[in-house]
């Protein structure tokens, strides 16, 4: 037995050292940009694993590994480095203290994942090797050890942040009732959000964040719908939705609250019907629409807003959905409107609910909706598999001018750890064509929000975070320090991977014209709007395919790009694109299949590739 001397020594000998020179350093970097990549695991033959830290750092010391060659397994999700003739992955290094070594690893995500915005240890190992970290606090900050999906939002020229369940040191148990915290915006004090976000938390007396909407009755209470009005004197105000929860995700009463800064804390307006057809929820998108400021609400699809007042967010008699549902039908007892051609009336009403994916299926199989008339077809762009979104947020891009949609996925290559990115001309769509941007292989990374105002370059390069947890994926053994937290990543919106297809229009009969630019309408087809590899240009640019195209002004300019008729095996989803002729020399256009107006003849070989469009229903922004 040892004693309690002799087990002392043994503890002290085998402790980490306090001087950064008796570590080996072990440097883990993005092999594209030489950055440092949070979150890789280092595995030893013997099954010891150690993770880089928020600047791709592992502060080495293991007592009998040292002056070793140790071989080092490399793996990450969304990275990988390069086998050997026998398929590991991995280096033998020669773990000399005082001396450092660099591992390069090839990025498979198109997304780059940055650092660790909360939890304890974001730059352990930067600080155990003497490192300059941009933290306040690197180690532990307000005794947060992890947190559930962010709310965030940019009030009183500062960033306020919002939690749901958040760990702490001392318990097992922490705060299930909305911690909350501010930072400075980039520019105005703040970090360059490529490097951090200094958090700054609402306290209780014990040092730990406090609940900032504590509200009465049996467990926790959620908030999402963060959003703010102005009154008539431009006062900001601040709201969100609260959700009390007990038992497995059961949700007994939701309701409106208003943040009280002096008081750090939301108070209770009104308690909302529970079931009423539209509320606030997920994330807010602002918006102007003929003069009007709208809050529209989304996880992730937009289809919920209401005018910006604060007298409006407590009158749910006000809130419109986005809906092929007439006013006073419910999901349980739906009815679809149509027009008197029998075309299903999608747009903005109030006292109707919008539906979810769910719903539009049950519809689809019962009759109540044909094929083609269902407002969600988000697919990848790759191989044309419906993806099945679970959380996520919109944002207008100014880089892009158009809505971009950041999401997850339930039931993909890992249940609930894959995101997509999509691009739409209007909050409602047409949400088609997606590209997977983040994945992992069995670990969950779900509710991602964007941060627009972290947007940099005119919005050419957008940050988002997510949740990283085991919830949902039957791992036993989280990853130390990084599980239950948030994760911050960049992605180029000019990557030429995010070079998706968006919608051509219909824009005239019989003398046809299509724009990318016109919007709205029925949609003929989907081109991308931008040139990259393996595309060609089609337009007035080619005056061997011609088309009578609108481009407000810009007849110069190709009207889109598409797929070559003659390019090999076709990418999957597209179809050819043929031009009709009349006697009179009128031109009609048109995909495979179609049925062109009597008298137009199809006129030789195809001009083109093009998607085909999912969609058989007018979506009116």
């Amino acid at each position: 037995m040892w004693s309690s001397l002799s087990l002392a020594l043994a503890l002290m000998l085998h402790a980490p050292p306090n001087q950064p020179g008796a570590y080996f350093t072990i440097s883990v970097v993005d092999d594209a940009t030489g950055r440092g990549v949070p979150l890789v695991e280092l595995r030893t033959v013997d099954h010891s694993r150690y993770y880089t830290d928020s600047s791709g750092l592992v502060a080495f010391h293991e007592p009998g590994l040292m002056n070793q060659k140790i071989y080092f397994h490399v793996e990450s999700d969304g990275y990988e480095y390069a086998a050997d003739g026998f398929g590991f992955r991995g280096k033998a290094l020669i773990t000399t203290p005082g001396q450092s070594a660099e591992l390069r690893i090839q990025r498979t995500n198109i997304a780059e994942r940055l650092y660790r915005v909360t939890g304890a240890g974001i730059y352990r190992d930067s600080v155990l090797l003497g490192r300059e970290v941009p933290l306040e606090h690197p180690l532990l900050n307000s005794q947060v050890t992890g947190s559930d999906s962010v709310n965030s939002i940019v009030y009183q020229d500062r960033i306020y942040w919002f939690w749901g369940d958040t760990n702490r040191p001392a318990y097992p148990l922490g705060n299930f009732h909305a911690p909350g915290a501010t930072s400075r915006l980039p520019g105005q004090g703040g970090l360059d959000p490529a490097r951090g976000v200094n958090l700054e938390y609402f306290q209780n007396d014990q040092g730990f964040a406090k609940p900032t909407c504590q509200m009465p009755g049996d467990g926790p209470t959620w908030i999402d719908g963060v959003c703010k009005v102005r009154d008539a004197d431009g006062r900001e105000r601040l709201f969100a939705r609260y959700m009390k929860v007990r038992k497995f995700l059961e949700v007994y009463e939701r309701g409106l609250v208003e943040f009280d800064a002096e008081k750090q804390q939301f108070e209770k307006v009104v308690t909302y019907e529970l079931n009423a057809p539209a509320m606030p929820h997920g994330h807010v998108l602002e918006q102007k629409v003929d003069g009007q400021e709208y809050l529209y609400f989304g996880n992730p699809y937009p289809l919920v807003r209401v005018r910006s007042s604060a007298a409006a967010l407590p009158d749910l008699s006000q809130f419109e959905s986005y809906t092929c549902l007439a006013p006073g039908s419910t999901l349980a007892k739906p009815i679809v409107e149509r027009d008197k051609f029998g075309q299903v009336v999608y747009g903005w009403k109030r006292n109707a609910p919008a539906p979810t994916l769910k719903d539009q299926a049950a519809w689809t199989r019962s009759g109540k909706l044909k094929a083609g008339e269902g407002l969600f077809a988000l697919r990848d762009v790759e191989s044309g598999k419906l993806v099945n979104p679970h959380s996520g947020s919109v944002t207008f891009n100014p880089y892009r001018n158009r809505f971009v949609m950041l999401t997850g996925e339930s039931g993909g290559t890992s249940f609930l750890g894959e995101l997509w990115y999509a691009e739409a001309d209007a909050p409602v769509g047409p949400w088609v064509y997606a590209r997977k941007i983040v994945t992992h292989k069995k670990y969950s990374f779900y509710n991602p929000r964007q941060h627009p105002m972290f947007d940099a370059e005119g919005g050419r390069r957008i940050f988002f975070e997510g949740t990283y947890t085991t919830f949902m994926t039957g791992i036993e053994k989280a990853t130390p320090l990084y599980d239950y937290n948030q994760i911050m990543y960049s992605l180029s919106l000019d990557d030429p991977r995010l070079v998706l297809p968006l919608p051509v229009y219909e824009k005239g009969m019989p003398q046809h014209s299509l724009s990318m630019l016109e919007r709205g309408g029925a949609i003929s087809f989907f081109a991308a709007d931008r040139p990259r590899e393996g595309l060609v240009a089609i337009g007035p640019a080619d005056s061997g395919r011609q088309l009578a195209v609108v481009l407000s002004g810009a007849q110069t300019k190709p009207a889109f790009y598409a797929v070559p008729s003659d390019g090999g095996a076709p990418p999957a989803g597209t179809t050819p694109l043929f031009a009709w002729r009349n006697a009179d020399g009128d031109t009609w256009y048109g995909v495979e299949g179609s049925t062109a107006p009597e008298g137009y003849r199809r006129a030789g070989a195809p001009l083109c590739r093009v998607w085909k469009s999912p969609l058989n229903v007018h979506l009116q922004p």
